[in-house]
């Protein structure tokens, strides 16, 4: 079957936005930040918070990173990408008007900001054409056999080279909760997938447990 048809067929399962896709680039680009090596839901439960407490960029900026940490400090890596937060506002007032860029390269200038993440901007927040390779893109692509690539960035390469370009954003919105829900690590739930006739992972696991 085509990567086309069966990029329709999890669409049509998974029909959501991405759990990040806060409404406008700001936010979008903040809780896919904070959303490194930790979960989407744990980054929604402290955002609210953090942003109620430092509504604009510049009181991000302004504040000791210290604030922010108590603000986040129920996610993965916290200190680290309070760092990162308050550099990201200092440099998007300094160099970019307080405004999120929309280019890959201005996006990954970045404090923070990998392909990954700048992917999903542009993808959610701006409606350009971006595949974001996170670890449940990287993982179903290559047990769907759609690439062989060792990194995120070769993978990213290879499914470029494959899908269509009116699709690329619908990868990552359809297979991260595909991920989530069927497509598991370290053990897919295959007798749920509605993919499974067409998928060539030879570690299938056909039958509930």
């Amino acid at each position: 079957m085509s990567t086309k048809r069966i990029l329709s067929i999890l669409a049509k399962r998974y029909p959501g936005t991405g759990m990040t896709d806060l409404g406008n680039p700001e936010d979008t680009l903040i809780a896919t930040l904070l959303s490194a090596q930790t979960t989407d839901v744990q980054v929604l439960r402290v955002y609210p918070g953090l942003r109620k407490k430092f509504p604009t960029l510049s009181d991000l900026a302004k504040t000791d990173v210290r604030k922010i940490e108590q603000c986040i400090n129920s996610i993965g890596l916290y200190r680290n990408k309070a760092k990162a937060v308050k550099a990201l506002a200092q440099t998007l007032l300094k160099e970019f008007g307080g405004k999120v860029p929309n280019t890959m390269q201005e996006l990954v200038s970045l404090p923070g900001v990998g392909r990954k993440t700048a992917s999903v901007v542009l993808s959610f927040s701006f409606k350009q054409p971006a595949i974001a390779v996170d670890t449940h893109v990287f993982r179903i692509a290559k047990r769907l056999g759609w690439a062989k690539g060792k990194n995120p960035q070769r993978v990213e390469k290879e499914l470029m080279a494959l899908i269509p370009k009116k699709q690329w954003s619908e990868i990552n919105r359809t297979m991260v909760p595909f991920g989530r829900d069927v497509c598991k690590a370290p053990k897919p739930q295959c007798w749920r997938c509605p993919v499974r006739t067409w998928c060539p992972y030879p570690k299938k696991v056909i039958l509930p447990p």
